[in-house]
């Protein structure tokens, strides 16, 4: 997947060791990796594009505003007046009190109801944290100092400086309708939802006034493979596409390299492009909107963040995900009847995560009937007097039965390391399902008992499904705000939820490395409440 992310500029990074990365290729066909560390304490700054380290000097008086400008500058919004210093807005033609369809009778001036209030001004701003923890030792507080003496938070009249720009619908736009040439992908893995995301987008255009609008098929290769036609897209043919899982214009991983994608949108004359994708697309995404930016092409690029993993960072969750645990529920309860009718039976179910454990915490809360949870973020050991093997022993003779709901990137140091990569550049991870599933035979069996094993992988029937009401509504908003966001000018962002608001995000933010499951947070200890499973170290 030649040129389809960038390197990442300057971030707060964690200065501590390693234990996941996100790995990515930029322009120059160099793999970029961007690392996750759990650890509460940020203390520096690194610029992994050019190696260079800049530290935060914490004896400076001045270091928490410098902090707070540093962000300020991190989460400020691309827009095409950056590149075009003169260009102007006009009218928005956007206004729920308009009865009548937008059309060529408007040509040299908009409809617009003053005295309509639902625009989003400017200035309005979303919180990034509404916790104002009491202490640093308080459950999820995260520290900006080695001693903790100052406490991260974000409350009304406290830190100022963390807010992101609320999303919605501006006053003023920076594209005539009439002259938009809109273009829609979806790359990846399937997600419950993409369907309705594409829908709203379609019909969020064509409430403005866009005529012209396209889908791309089979995701960034869509745009080079000369044997895939782009689908023209209108309300009549995404009107119930919903109805249905999958993506009404597939989806596929790796693609052309940026140069090639940017000539082809110049040549169709796309200037609005529309992306649903996970990091890895969203890495793409931002390199377009940079080559865009480069040639000086009045192009907006909006990513709509698409992974039932629900690991992009800052976000409340992904679209996909409530459905991903609804259908993950229903896996771990045909685990927990197999193994309660069985003798000595044992349901182990293996659930996506690669690198985040949401789904396999959110399904063992949700079903209440696992007893072990195993994510990637909390390491384990399988042998030893506290191992999981020993506490599923203890399990087996004082309740007969036994589930257990494992994360797909739980425990690959268990497995031998392949180093093999899959099209976007993920590592291929090992099947450690299985691999536990053996191991459970093999314990019980020199103990000269049994254990009679389930194992249920439901991973391809979770992606595949429609979206379930909860995702209906996350995808309908996240796509008109999509929308919204390319006519208010901005490019090279994200859409997402923030604690229960939507707001605009720019794209490096959420993609600096995977949102991880913290091992501090209430939710886990919630989990940990629901499943009474000790440590495993």
């Amino acid at each position: 997947m030649d040129a389809l992310s960038t390197a990442i500029a300057p971030k707060l990074a964690p200065s501590t060791p390693i234990n996941t990365a996100f790995s990515a290729v930029n322009n120059g066909g160099v793999r970029v990796t961007f690392t996750r560390v759990r650890k509460s304490h940020r203390i520096c700054a690194q610029n992994k594009a050019s190696g260079a380290e800049e530290k935060i000097d914490l004896n400076d008086p001045e270091w928490k505003i410098k902090y707070q400008d540093d962000f300020q500058q991190r989460f400020n919004l691309p827009h095409l007046t950056d590149i075009f210093k003169n260009l102007q807005p006009i009218p928005s033609t956007f206004c729920l009190k308009m009865r009548s369809p937008v059309s060529e009778d408007f040509v040299g001036g908009y409809p617009s109801d003053e005295k309509w209030n639902g625009y989003i001004k400017n200035d309005d701003r979303v919180l990034l944290k509404v916790i104002k923890y009491s202490s640093p030792t308080s459950a999820g507080a995260e520290c900006m100092d080695p001693n903790c003496t100052w406490v991260e938070q974000c409350t009304i009249g406290a830190f100022e400086a963390t807010r992101v720009h609320r999303a919605g619908p501006r006053e003023n736009i920076y594209f005539k309708p009439e002259e938009v040439n809109a273009a829609i992908i979806t790359c990846g893995g399937l997600c419950p939802g993409l369907n309705d995301v594409i829908r709203q987008i379609v019909i969020t255009l064509e409430i403005y006034g866009v005529k012209n609008i396209v889908g791309v098929p089979f995701g960034y290769r869509g745009f080079t493979d000369k044997g895939l036609k782009e689908m023209p897209l209108t309300r009549k043919v995404v009107q119930n596409i919903h109805l249905s899982g999958g993506s009404l214009l597939g989806v596929s991983r790796g693609g052309p390299t940026v140069k090639e994608i940017v000539d082809s949108m110049e040549e169709k004359g796309t200037n609005m492009l529309f992306v649903l994708g996970g990091n890895g697309t969203h890495a793409g995404a931002v390199a377009i909107h940079d080559e865009c930016r480069k040639r000086r092409m009045k192009v907006a690029v909006v990513g709509v963040p698409k992974t039932i993993d629900n690991d992009i960072l800052l976000m409340d969750k992904t679209f996909g995900f409530d459905t991903a645990v609804e259908e993950a529920q229903r896996a771990v309860n045909s685990a927990y009847i197999e193994a309660h009718s069985a003798y000595r039976g044992v349901g182990l179910v293996k659930l996506m995560g690669r690198n985040s454990g949401f789904i396999a915490m959110h399904a063992s809360l949700s079903s209440g009937q696992v007893d072990i949870c195993l994510i990637p973020e909390v390491p384990f050991h399988l042998h030893g007097p506290h191992g999981v093997l020993r506490h599923l022993q203890y399990l087996l003779e004082t309740k007969g039965s036994a589930v257990i709901c494992l994360a797909e990137g739980a425990g690959q140091s268990l497995l031998e390391n392949t180093n093999a990569k899959d099209a976007s550049g993920n590592t291929v991870l090992g099947d450690t399902g299985v691999f536990i599933q053996q191991e459970i035979k093999k314990y019980f069996k020199e103990l000269g008992t049994s254990a009679d094993v389930k194992y249920i992988d439901p991973t391809y029937m979770i992606r595949a499904v429609r979206a379930n009401a909860s995702d209906g509504i996350l995808c309908t908003i996240l796509g008109q705000n999509a929308v919204h966001g390319a006519f208010a000018g901005f490019s090279g962002i994200s859409v997402g939820l923030c604690n229960t608001h939507y707001a605009y995000f720019p794209i490096p933010e959420v993609i600096k490395y995977p949102r991880l499951v913290d091992p501090n947070s209430r939710m886990w200890h919630r989990c940990l409440t629901s499943t009474g499973q000790p440590d495993f170290i």
